[in-house]
């Protein structure tokens, strides 16, 4: 078992440690607070990701529309165009 480059001897010392620092008592309290700590980290990541993804979608399809229109001006003027040049040659 190896989390964040620790091993398991050295988790145990952290654990030894942490029960000799805040007592057996205090150590399961701690524990609830870091991990809603940590779960609140996850959510905010989580949204900020889902926010991100939406924003680039949002982004990607404004181009695509803007692209579009350029191309269906560009249609619209060399349509015009041969349009013109067909009347003056009548």
């Amino acid at each position: 078992m190896n989390i964040f480059g620790i091993g398991l001897p050295e988790m145990a010392l952290i654990l030894i440690i942490s029960l000799l620092v805040f007592g057996p008592k205090k150590l399961p309290e701690i524990g609830r607070s870091l991990g809603k700590a940590v779960r609140g980290f996850q959510d905010a990541s989580k949204e900020f990701e889902d926010e991100f993804k939406r924003e680039t979608q949002h982004l990607q399809d404004s181009l695509s529309i803007n692209a579009e229109l350029e191309d269906n001006k560009t249609d619209s003027s060399s349509q015009s165009n041969v349009n013109k040049s067909s009347i003056h040659n009548s």
